[in-house]
């Protein structure tokens, strides 16, 4: 699959994941990718933390509220600090937000299903922080995401997307009829 088909392809996995252990090479490839996506004035404020330890996943479990990824054999969980660029310009949410998209694709390409889940759990419950307080993260971050890797159950399906004249336009917006 050529990179534009797989963006074309790729869809959010919130299905069930076989048990199959995601091997740390894997993980390893999937951070790089996310490490690897542009940041606003190279503040590079995204960091992310693998989670694959079965104990360590169990206690994550426990906080996610309600559950997803829940038979995921390995997570992702993506740290944010707010750091200012110039003046008052902080560009973390881009920046993760880019991590994120590079990551989905890793994950896809290596044969693996995963699901950006972050409202979830950046709600007034404070289940990232929760999260990130079992795996002992510093307060200057702020565990804003996590991504459970792994091995589809089922095929996923893609929701149904607008056609391309709807969204997309040259040399000015076009207005519906």
């Amino acid at each position: 699959m050529t990179l534009l088909e797989l963006m074309k392809n790729r869809h959010s996995y919130r299905g069930k994941y076989e048990s199959t252990p995601v091997p740390r090479e894997d993980l390893i490839q999937i951070m790089e990718a996310g490490l690897a996506a542009p940041s606003g004035c190279n503040t590079q404020t995204t960091s992310l933390i693998a989670v694959d330890d079965p104990e360590v996943l169990a206690k994550l479990r426990q906080v996610i509220d309600p559950p997803v990824g829940e038979t995921a054999p390995a997570i992702i969980c993506v740290l944010t600090r707010r750091i200012n660029a110039y003046r008052d310009k902080c560009f973390a949410v881009q920046d993760y937000s880019a991590a994120i998209e590079n990551m989905l694709l890793a994950i896809v390409a290596l044969g693996y299903q995963s699901c950006w889940y972050e409202g979830h759990i950046t709600d007034e419950d404070r289940i990232g922080y929760q999260m990130a307080q079992i795996l002992g993260v510093p307060d200057e971050y702020e565990l804003v995401c996590f991504l459970p890797v792994g091995i589809a159950k089922e095929a996923p399906a893609g929701p149904r997307k607008k056609a391309f004249e709807e969204r997309a336009w040259f040399n000015g917006f076009q207005k519906q009829d």
